[in-house]
């Protein structure tokens, strides 16, 4: 069941992939941690169906797939989740996030004389629960989370109970669902639908839900509170924007939805117009991720009179992973080349719009601008679901400094960036209007720190300078 949660999540992160394991044996009556970790696919990882039938034995498990958010992408001693046996036991963490006071919280620990075996800021919620004076592990998670600060969506392994946590803003989405008698946790509930697990509800934020044999056996699962709970979430609106699987439902909302009002919105606020009545406009979508908000946008400008068509102009491969999340400018630009092609007859001659959910570094649109301008259009005109991207993000996205993001090298400049993409015209859907299509989107429900600047949460003065893992 694991190994399919994860499989179904692997848009969430392509470089590494590992499973923990659960099991009692009777024998020696003591628990024990059977796991298996690997750089690369879900499917490459696993492809020996003896792991998952004879080592990964167990009655409960947590699975990772990781995501760096700069540089360590190669350093195996990363991959999670991580696992470690101490006084109270074992103990395994999966996280995503990225924790904000990471580096004072490791040189007090390094002070203190704790050794670090990876560069991750996950390894230091291990070590904070380790050295808690608590005699039960629920309440040496609890005191550990009560000293991070930033993004965490976790899930953490015992010997008798799965910990499902949420940090007190919420930023990163934490799904709970039921298969049977058994609980299910996941980021996506895209997870639940490959093993037929139904979504109850959303880990909430500053929430530490315990899943143990008492909470299967009355159906009621207990939980705790981190004591520095806030009075409102920010959740990460770029979940919606782009990260999550159009199929799932995330902060208690479809994707899918969310992407199609985006992109009747941008259509509303920027379309484009044919010559003619014979020059009708297509527009076409940056597939996979870009292809709902494109289905609305078309919707929404024909609805307004301005007789577009969608087409398939753009062919991906889908043997190429995302762009977007892969470490390395030089890595994303090869990736880019061998990942799209165009559908030429239905460009040629065309005033074509091309919708697409965001640019970050703007080295993928510059690469599909010159394969579409290759295919002989009329006009090229690109739609953004999203406004420009112009602050670094601290939470667990990767765009780490204001240097890559094409937005601040270009001023904000709209026709310079228009310019530097190759394109007749470039627009971004507004701040204002995004927050429109959000579920409760009055701005007080969602974290924007990486259109405007505002961080929910103070950010470690040498966070950008080292790395840091989700």
């Amino acid at each position: 069941m694991t190994y399919y949660g994860l499989h179904a999540l692997q848009h969430r992160g392509q470089e590494a992939t590992g499973i923990v394991t659960s099991e009692y044996l009777a024998d020696k009556k003591k628990w024990r941690f059977n796991f298996y970790r690997g750089i690369g696919l879900v499917t490459d990882v696993f492809k020996d169906e003896e792991i998952l039938k004879s080592q990964l034995k167990g009655s409960s498990a947590i699975g990772h797939n990781r995501y760096s958010t700069t540089g360590s992408a190669d350093n195996k001693s990363n991959i999670q989740p991580f696992v470690v046996n101490y006084k109270a036991g074992n103990l395994a963490l999966g996280h995503n996030g990225n924790l904000t006071n990471f580096h004072t919280l490791r040189e007090q620990l390094q002070s203190e004389g704790t050794i670090f075996q990876s560069t991750s800021d996950s390894e230091v919620i291990l070590h904070l629960a380790a050295r808690s004076k608590k005699s039960d592990q629920i309440f040496q998670v609890k005191e550990a989370l009560d000293a991070v600060e930033g993004a965490y969506s976790l899930v953490i392994l015992t010997d008798d109970s799965l910990i499902a946590a949420r940090d007190p803003y919420g930023f990163r989405p934490l799904a709970l669902g039921k298969l049977g008698k058994a609980y299910v946790v996941a980021s996506e509930t895209c997870a639940f639908d490959i093993i037929g697990a139904e979504y109850i509800r959303d880990v909430q934020p500053g929430e530490i839900l315990v899943i143990d044999n008492d909470g299967l056996a009355t159906g009621k699962l207990q939980s705790h509170w981190i004591t520095k709970k806030k009075s409102q979430p920010y959740h990460c609106i770029f979940e919606y924007i782009y990260f999550s699987r159009p199929d799932s439902k995330i902060f208690g909302e479809s994707v899918d939805k969310v992407r199609r009002k985006l992109g009747k919105l941008l259509a509303q606020e920027s379309p484009v117009k044919p010559d003619d009545k014979e020059d009708r406009v297509i527009v076409i979508s940056v597939p996979d991720s870009s292809n709902t908000a494109t289905l609305g946008y078309v919707s929404e400008a024909n609805k307004m009179g301005d007789d577009v068509r969608l087409e398939i102009g753009l062919i991906r491969s889908h043997y190429v992973g995302r762009t977007f999340i892969q470490p390395g400018q030089t890595s994303r630009e090869l990736k880019v080349k061998t990942k799209f092609n165009t559908v030429k007859g239905v460009i040629k001659g065309r005033k074509v719009v091309i919708v697409d959910d965001s640019i970050v570094r703007g080295t993928t649109s510059k690469q599909l601008v010159k394969l579409i301008r290759e295919a002989e259009p009329k006009e090229i005109h690109f739609r953004v679901t999203s406004p420009p991207i112009k602050f670094p993000c601290h939470y667990g996205m990767d765009f780490p400094s204001k240097e890559e993001l094409i937005a601040n090298r270009c001023n904000s400049n709209i026709d310079e960036i228009a310019k530097e993409l190759g394109v007749d015209s470039l627009a971004y859907l507004s701040m204002d209007k995004l927050l429109e299509a959000a579920p409760n989107g009055n701005g007080t429900h969602y974290c924007t720190a990486c259109f405007s600047g505002n961080y929910p949460v103070a950010i470690d003065k040498e966070l950008t300078k080292d790395a840091n893992d989700t």
